[in-house]
């Protein structure tokens, strides 16, 4: 703009003093040519700018279509992260009218102490702030902003920087004191959403609630006799578990003593103290009387006390929270930090809550979570199979069919976890550990009670068609004491040890179940295995049951010290028994590893419980570990091919079962309990009748063991086991016995049944043991042949005069004084 403006100036000038009386000539004409110029250079220069201005117009038109683009892209980024909000938080908490769906999910009582949202419930719905919060870039003031953008841009921000409903949560634990205030009917309508939450996210051991409620109250309240966690844990009136519910704060109070007792004062910064259940007191109208517990001033640890009657004071301490319902339902918090409005509160109607308890009613903690330390509890193997009352559960469903995973596959223990440890005997081709294996335990260390509980809880979930056993003890005979009742027991052979020679005989017993099995899956139709023969048999073939045989070796070491080429045995089960069914579990307080030559490659699972020394943990587990074992009984490990060590404790039966004090109650001298009305009142027990002797000391100790009350129920219940060993000969059988029944004739007078005997000359010697072919067969002496003359030999007490007796004692019932005559000399 200078270099026109400049050419006109000169020009104006020129011009000027032209008309001033100067002398004109060729400048006025240099003049006329810088003005025109002049004029020239400012219209191409406005036309110019013009041009200018339309390019940058044009940028700016372009730069803000990028920028609202750009917010469009985030505002479809910020709505996913919106949906993604609202399904966690309504997951995380659900509408209390949708928890029913819970208690029947893996969810249930999922919210441990350890857990960050342990005694976390909605209160209602409201708004909150973005999962991803919107941060604005920091720019210039206001006047110099593109007006279009930066309105898009506050828009944006204030639309998105919240989310309206969602769930609002509180913490139970923060808070000593907990007013709710409002219409009555929504109040209690806020309690019983409280109530569903805490008792479907939470486990009776970790959370109880209480209520204490005017009488004139007491009717909306009923529903809480269903809660497990309205029920104390230990006392019981004469309905069952006490119910906390009371008219008053004191009755409360004493009905909780031993769990208010030495809880310290409220502190919401400390962590909650291990083993202790949080309490939740909801008070509508009870009479608070002179509390020295739950309504003392700053609450006691790990107590929330939920007060629906009495009003706020106006001065809140730290530990108080007030929840306002307004009569549309809106929900207003207070604390001493001041009043925030939340949104809408929760409720759930009375009909719900009853059908939501009625839900929980029956459901239980199993023993494994009890606990946090389950290798430190003792458990019975009732609680581990999950039978409820040994004296009542459904035989008929624990032995149904079972899958081909659980067949053989049964829970001894637990692991450190709290997990069920199960030992499979199959074979590791069928995802087993077995078939065979190795037990070995000091004195003291348990390993009686583990094959007891082992085989118990093989006899309890599967039938005497699917397993057998042959429980062998070499010494002493206490471990399997009891079980030969049972109908899975095929054997049971015992104190070898002071009878060597039956070590030979329980030899051939076993040796001729073997020979009995193959020659069984020959005839069948060559089948190559036990499971190929049950297959067919389940597949509709006409075959008999071929049950599996477990064989357990008490004490084998000892056996093996006395007879060392048993070891033969041993291989010969572990090199053909996978295949005929024959599973054997040698068990041992001492292991010389040297006496399990070609052995150790055919026992795919060893279980050490504690051991006398490292070295023979070494040989058992290949590392020391089972040798700083505890000395409680039951610890040990388990070692399999294909797994690392798993520690463990055992199930026990051994122990002294007592049946349940609401059994116990429920009589009174023989004579049944008359039927009461359940409900939240207290019922005093009914007091023992003078006909009633008192339990003493004594007739506790004498209970029935978990072992006597199983095998009971077992006993007779299925199919016997095939004999596997018949009883020694230990006691001679009489005549009649050999002879069959016998009768009075006429002729003959006292003489046998069987009329083919009458006049055979043949007489009853005794009784021929056959253990390899597992029978026994009368010993006939014919003299009605060449074998007429007959010498008995035999030295001292052998019993030579018995055997002459009986058989002059056969012939006499057998024939007449004219058939046969005796010369005695």
């Amino acid at each position: 703009m200078v270099l026109p403006m400049l050419g006109m100036v000169g020009g104006m000038l020129v011009m000027m003093g032209a008309g001033m009386g100067m002398r004109t000539g060729p400048i006025i004409y240099v003049a006329g040519a810088m003005f025109g110029l002049g004029i020239l250079g400012m219209v191409a220069f406005q036309f110019l700018n013009q041009q200018g201005q339309g390019a940058n117009k044009q940028e700016m038109i372009l730069n803000r279509r990028r920028y609202l683009r750009r917010l469009s892209q985030l505002r479809a980024q910020v709505r996913q992260t919106v949906e993604q909000q609202r399904r966690a938080m309504f997951y995380r908490h659900p509408d209390p009218d949708r928890l029913w769906s819970t208690v029947s999910s893996a969810r249930l009582w999922e919210r441990r102490p350890g857990d960050w949202d342990h005694t976390v419930v909605r209160i209602g719905l409201g708004a909150q702030e973005l999962a991803t919060p919107l941060v604005p870039p920091e720019t210039k003031s206001v006047d110099e902003l593109e007006p279009v953008c930066a309105m898009a841009l506050r828009k944006f921000v204030t639309a998105y920087a919240t989310v309206p409903n969602l769930p609002v949560a509180v913490a139970l634990r923060g808070f000593s004191r907990i007013y709710v205030t409002g219409d009555p009917e929504r109040r209690r309508a806020l309690a019983r959403a409280l109530t569903a939450q805490l008792t479907v996210f939470h486990a009776p051991s970790d959370v109880l609630v209480a209520y204490c409620v005017a009488p004139e109250q007491r009717e909306a309240w009923e529903w809480a006799k269903w809660l497990p966690h309205a029920m104390h844990p230990n006392k019981l009136d004469g309905l069952g578990q006490l119910r906390l519910v009371t008219p008053s704060v004191s009755a409360l109070e004493a009905m909780l003593e031993d769990i208010l007792a030495n809880r310290p004062r409220f502190d919401p910064q400390s962590t909650p103290i291990e083993g202790m259940a949080h309490l939740v007191v909801f008070l509508d109208g009870g009479d608070p009387g002179n509390s020295e517990h739950l309504l003392v001033d700053g609450g006691l640890e790990g107590v929330t006390v939920v007060d629906l009657a009495t009003p706020p004071p106006r001065l809140l301490d730290p530990t108080t929270l007030v929840l306002a319902i307004a009569e549309d339902g809106t929900l207003t918090s207070r604390t001493m930090d001041g009043e925030t409005p939340i949104g809408r509160a929760d409720a759930l109607s009375q009909t719900a809550m009853r059908a939501l308890a009625r839900q929980l009613a029956p459901l239980r903690q199993s023993a494994l979570s009890v606990t946090d330390q389950p290798l430190a509890t003792s458990l019975e193997l009732t609680d581990l199979l999950g039978l409820g009352d040994p004296y009542e559960f459904d035989l008929a469903a624990s032995w149904s069919a079972r899958s081909n995973r659980d067949r053989l596959r049964v829970p001894i223990g637990v692991t450190a976890d709290g997990r069920p440890l199960e030992l499979d005997l199959k074979e590791s081709a069928q995802d087993g550990m077995g078939p065979h294996g190795l037990l070995v335990g000091a004195t003291g260390s348990g390993k009686s009670e583990l094959l007891r509980t082992l085989v118990l809880a093989l006899a309890v979930t599967h039938s005497s068609e699917i397993l057998n056993f042959v429980l062998v003890d070499f010494k002493g005979g206490a471990t399997f004491t009891r079980l030969d009742r049972l109908p899975h027991t095929s054997a049971v052979i015992t104190n070898l040890a002071d009878e060597l020679p039956l070590v030979d005989r329980m030899l051939d017993a076993i040796q001729g179940e073997l020979m009995r099995r193959q020659e069984l899956l020959r005839a069948a139709g060559n089948y190559a295995s036990q499971r190929d023969y049950e297959k067919a048999r389940a597949a509709g073939a006409p075959l008999a049951p071929l049950p599996s045989l477990l064989i357990i070796v008490d004490e084998f070491s000892e056996l093996l010290t006395a007879r060392p080429d048993f070891i033969d045995m041993f291989v010969q089960i572990g090199r053909v028994g996978r295949s005929l069914g024959v599973h054997l579990l040698l068990a041992s307080q001492r292991l010389d590893e040297g006496r399990l030559r070609g052995l150790e490659s055919h026992l795919s699972y060893r279980i050490g419980l504690r051991t006398f020394s490292a070295m023979e943990s070494r040989a058992v587990l290949g590392v020391p570990d089972a040798y700083q074992l505890p000395r409680a009984p039951g610890n040990g490990f388990l070692k399999t091919e294909a797994e690392a060590l798993t520690r463990f404790r055992a199930a026990y039966v051994s122990g002294r079962h007592r049946r349940g004090t609401l059994a116990t109650a429920a009589t009174d001298g023989g004579r049944v309990a008359p039927v009461q009305e359940y409900s939240t009142h207290y019922l005093m027990p009914p007091t023992p009748t003078e006909s009633a002797a008192p339990a003493t000391p004594d007739d506790d100790e004498q209970g029935e063991t978990l072992l006597d009350v199983l095998v009971a129920r077992l006993e007779g219940q299925g199919p016997p086991a095939h004999r596997v060993w018949l009883p020694p000969l230990a006691e001679p059988p009489t005549l009649d016995q050999l002879l069959g029944r016998l009768v009075t004739d006429p002729v003959r007078g006292l003489t046998t049944a069987d009329r083919q005997l009458h006049g055979a000359l043949r007489a009853v010697a005794g009784v021929i043991d056959k253990p390899f072919e597992q029978l026994r067969e009368t010993f006939w002496l014919d003299l009605s042949g060449a074998a007429g003359n007959v010498i008995v030999v035999g030295g001292p007490r052998s019993g030579k005069s018995t055997a002459v007796r009986a058989v002059m004692g056969s012939l006499a019932l057998t024939h007449t004084p004219q058939e046969v005559q005796f010369i005695c000399l």
